[in-house]
């Protein structure tokens, strides 16, 4: 079972190693992790996306609530929360390939960031699918380098509720 959490936590030193110890202690790996400081500088949000059974991560979940520095909690689920990914990928193109690329970019609406003589590189954002969709479409070509940011996402207007969670 996959889980994306939402965690608003304190901006302080140390708060990443504490929530990221939460996980490593139980011998279980964050697939994915972003964090950054909200509109308030005092707070960070973190999204970590898991694998593992309920149980585990509804235990770490529970383990999470109780650090000092953690404000609240949100399960991101899919139809109640927009998350979305960074993909930057750098294609080797030389001039007969690039116009396919550039095709298969303009398909997923990538944007080209830089062109050189024997490469192109693109910035693709959207869900976790739809940068792996266009991954697939890319296998007959190099990816001389690639960076995903990992997932980050916030719960939809009306699904916004940390109380429930504190």
């Amino acid at each position: 079972m996959r889980r994306v959490m939402s965690i608003l936590v304190e901006n302080t030193s140390g708060v990443l190693s504490r929530v990221s110890g939460l996980f490593s202690r139980r011998g279980y790996n964050i697939v994915s992790l972003t964090v950054a400081e909200t509109q308030d500088p005092k707070q960070s949000r973190m999204t970590v996306v898991a694998d593992g059974d309920e149980q585990i991560l509804t235990q770490i979940q529970n383990q999470l609530e109780k650090l000092e520095d953690v404000i609240g909690i949100t399960t991101l689920r899919s139809r109640e929360a927009v998350c979305r990914e960074l993909m930057l990928i750098k294609v080797a193109a030389d001039q007969k390939k690039r116009g396919a690329i550039m095709t298969i970019a303009e398909i997923f609406h990538a944007k080209v960031v830089d062109v050189s003589n024997d490469s192109i590189m693109m910035e693709l954002t959207g869900n976790q699918d739809k940068l792996d969709s266009f991954l697939k479409l890319l296998v007959d070509y190099t990816i001389i380098e690639m960076v995903r940011t990992g997932v980050t996402g916030l719960p939809r207007a009306d699904a916004t509720d940390y109380s429930d969670n504190i």
